[in-house]
């Protein structure tokens, strides 16, 4: 059974900024945690992504919405990813805030 994790990524840059360091910090992402996930998707319609990764042999799919003063990551995890996704948690958010605070 699929499980939705949610995770909310106070930022001050505004949305255009916000969107623009988050496409560099995921293309970078993309290389440096390679032994982890792999992309298969990703599509960005001005402020909202929609991707797939297969992590773990896992698929995985989510949003990303960048709004002006934070960042919601919404994604649906399967049965054996939803059994860690406390620890995913806050990988994700120190990784956000990362990408956020890189000018």
């Amino acid at each position: 059974m699929s499980k939705p994790l949610f995770v909310s990524i106070p930022h001050h840059l505004g949305k255009d900024e916000a969107v623009h360091r988050l496409k560099a910090g995921l293309s970078g992402a993309r290389t440096h945690f390679a032994h982890l996930f792999t992309v298969q998707e990703e599509s960005w319609i001005d402020n909202h992504l929609e991707f797939r990764v297969s992590a773990l042999g896992q698929a995985v799919s989510g949003t990303i919405d960048v709004l002006d003063e934070s960042v919601n990551l919404q994604v649906v995890l399967p049965w054996l990813l939803a059994k860690i996704a406390a620890a995913i948690q806050p990988l994700i958010r120190k990784e956000g805030t990362l990408m956020l605070e890189k000018k």
